[in-house]
């Protein structure tokens, strides 16, 4: 613990307790169900942990995005521009929608079983899309990194930021892996037509209720 306490100093600008406080809050935001929670549950339970992965990957290019957005200064644009604002989420809401019916549409079989490149592609590029287009992201971002930057120095907000930024990540993909596991689990009940048919549907109005939630969120 003294070890990390003096990495946490020397290389983040930033006392122990301090990086400890924004893990708990890097966790609590993971850990909330979300749109990338239901993409991370829906590939673990058609496709088994390691199938996950591409998803995974995805949502952490979306969420990486929007915390270097934030880290440069854009996210405080994005978070102030209510334009700019109301067309990402709405193109997030119309996107979830899309996934959700999509969902709905699915035969009573396995949706991607075949774990070929273009399933993984498409899987990497749909996760990262539903973090894109989440500007709910952006404003918890631009609300958070300021309550955990200390002002002694500019200098030292750039090892601050690349410090918040790796454990936002890293938590997450901890988080979506443990996601993945949960919903593999219930593969093995989902063993006959009707019951695959229902989880298809479940996930598919989970993405609506997801995208119903984003509709209804404003900036405060």
């Amino acid at each position: 613990m003294e070890n990390l306490r003096i990495f946490i100093t020397r290389v983040g600008v930033m006392s122990l307790g301090v990086w400890l406080t924004f893990l708990m809050a890097s966790f609590l935001v993971s850990i909330s169900p979300g749109a990338g929670a239901i993409n991370t549950m829906n590939s673990g339970i058609n496709n088994g942990v390691k199938s996950a992965f591409p998803t995974i990957l995805g949502l952490q290019l979306g969420y990486g995005i929007q915390i270097l957005a934030v880290a440069i200064g854009i996210g405080a644009i994005l978070a102030s521009s209510t334009t700019i604002f109301s067309l990402i989420k709405w193109m997030g809401v119309a996107y979830l929608v899309w996934l959700g019916v999509q969902k709905w549409r699915l035969p009573g079989s396995l949706g991607n079983i075949d774990n070929g490149e273009n399933t993984k592609k498409k899987q990497f590029w749909q996760s990262a899309f539903v973090n894109l287009t989440n500007p709910k992201a952006t404003v918890f971002l631009v609300a958070l990194f300021p309550q955990f930057l200390s002002n002694s120095s500019t200098s030292s907000y750039i090892p601050q930021l690349f410090l918040m930024g790796g454990t936002l990540l890293t938590v997450d993909i901890i988080v979506m892996f443990c996601y993945a596991a949960l919903a593999s689990q219930l593969k093995r009940f989902v063993n006959s037509t009707s019951r695959i048919k229902l989880m298809n549907r479940a996930f598919g109005s989970f993405f609506i209720i997801a995208a119903i939630m984003l509709a209804a969120y404003k900036k405060t």
